[in-house]
């Protein structure tokens, strides 16, 4: 009975050993997306883009909203899981990526070259087939400093594991304005294109986008725990009071000007 009850005991220890204080694998400890909304971002940070060129963020941002996405070309699933999503989800919207948005994927491998990024580039933006595709995909490598500086402006934490030679890291897009300010987050592979049209909006602070998105806007609120925009009930209430007192007046008056007509000599 001593025996069992102590092998039972070392197991248990084995297991909290294996595991984190979140309760996660120490493989994987730390690997999250913190949300950091209206965080900055260094536009001075370098990397090289798909050509091999030397190019700062700041030629990403001061025009219009940035999709990003934290990946590395190499990644044996999860990345391209992540891109394939943001394919899918830009091939539906009417806002089109190099002339209303941009796309700036970031390798977080810094052994990764502007070759594989190039090779990523032709790839998507073919794939893409919008005319506006070549200068709305961007694929970029960078060396440590730079990629550890952005990922932790965005709360983006991951971790390499030395044995596979691959990383752990979380999935997700991050939005940012043209200003460098990180406005929203989208979590998953699969991204929903209202979702991912009214954050492109919001961060646009409507330069982008119809009067409907706006309205949009009014009714839809961002959930920071969920990464994805909800009905506001009572937005919805007060919007929907006001439609039904404009097409009361609308009436009204149209009733007005007919019995006016009506009693005309």
């Amino acid at each position: 009975m001593n025996r069992t009850f102590l092998s039972c005991a070392l197991i248990l220890i084995g297991v909290a050993r294996a595991f984190a204080q979140d309760g996660r694998p120490e493989a994987i400890r730390g690997v999250t997306i913190e949300q950091k909304l209206n965080s900055s971002i260094d536009p001075a940070l370098v990397f090289r883009n798909e050509s091999g060129e030397r190019v700062t963020l700041k030629q990403y941002l001061g025009r219009r909203p940035v999709v990003l996405a934290l990946v590395y070309y190499n990644c044996p699933s999860l990345c391209n899981l992540i891109l394939n999503g943001v394919l899918r989800v830009s091939r539906t919207l009417k806002l089109s990526a190099g002339k209303d948005y941009d796309i700036v994927a970031v390798s977080i491998d810094p052994r990764e070259t502007p070759e594989l990024a190039a090779a990523k580039w032709k790839s998507y933006v073919q794939k893409y087939d919008r005319p506006t595709g070549t200068s709305g995909w961007h694929f970029l490598t960078g060396d440590e400093p730079s990629i550890r500086a952005l990922a932790d402006a965005v709360g983006y934490r991951y971790r390499f594991d030395k044995e596979s030679g691959t990383y752990s890291h979380a999935s997700g897009l991050i939005v940012i304005t043209p200003e460098g300010r990180v406005s929203r987050y989208l979590f998953g592979v699969e991204y929903s294109a209202r979702d991912l049209r009214l954050a492109l909006v919001d961060a646009s602070r409507g330069r982008i986008g119809t009067p409907i998105d706006q309205i949009l806007l009014y009714c839809f609120h961002y959930d920071p725990q969920t990464g994805k925009y909800g009905v506001v009930i009572m937005n919805v209430l007060r919007l929907g009071g006001l439609l039904t007192l404009t097409a009361l007046a609308a009436f009204w008056l149209a009733m007005y000007r007919r019995r006016r007509a009506e009693v005309r000599p």
